[in-house]
């Protein structure tokens, strides 16, 4: 029979051996002047009808094992929102690099 156990996204850390007995670490401090930038970015986006919650979420969980780890929590919603904007025609993929 075949094993269809699923494997995990990245993002599930939650069963991952790696991670277990490791410290939650609460980041009490406010966002920093780019994560601001990035989540008004969102919310115009948003308000615009560009792009939803879920979408975000969607490109975050998209993100190669390797990049989600390299990238901090706002570069991670950056990139996502990037992504986004691109597969939805509203950026050219070679105006982002």
């Amino acid at each position: 029979m075949p094993d269809d156990t699923p494997i995990p996204a990245i993002h599930d850390l939650g069963g991952a051996a790696r991670f277990h007995c490791t410290p939650v670490e609460h980041d009490e401090a406010p966002p920093d002047a780019f994560g601001k930038k990035v989540d008004a970015l969102r919310q115009i986006l948003a308000q615009k009808g560009l792009m939803t919650v879920d979408e975000l979420r969607r490109g975050i969980e998209s993100i190669p094992e390797g990049e989600y780890f390299a990238l901090g929590y706002y570069e991670r919603w950056l990139r996502s929102i990037a992504l986004l904007m691109v597969e939805k025609g509203q950026v050219e993929e070679g105006a982002l690099r």
